[in-house]
């Protein structure tokens, strides 16, 4: 798993957070990160189009936490 943070334009209200209910939602401003442990690329790539699909413009996707070496 990787932690990914990922920041859009606007501050997200109750409508819009609900599609997020899988993730940390971080209100700052004038923004919204996202914060989610994901499994995979497929896994980013899906929340990304989830959030392009609400018509959010992205402004960073930063990888916070590598998987740990076995």
């Amino acid at each position: 798993m990787r932690i990914y943070e990922i920041t859009f334009t606007g501050r997200a209200g109750p409508a819009v957070g609900a599609e997020f209910d899988d993730c940390e939602v971080i209100l700052g401003t004038g923004t919204t990160t996202l914060r989610a442990d994901l499994p995979d690329q497929c896994a980013l790539s899906g929340l990304i189009q989830r959030i392009l699909g609400l018509h959010l413009e992205i402004t960073q996707v930063n990888l916070v936490a590598p998987p740990l070496a076995p």
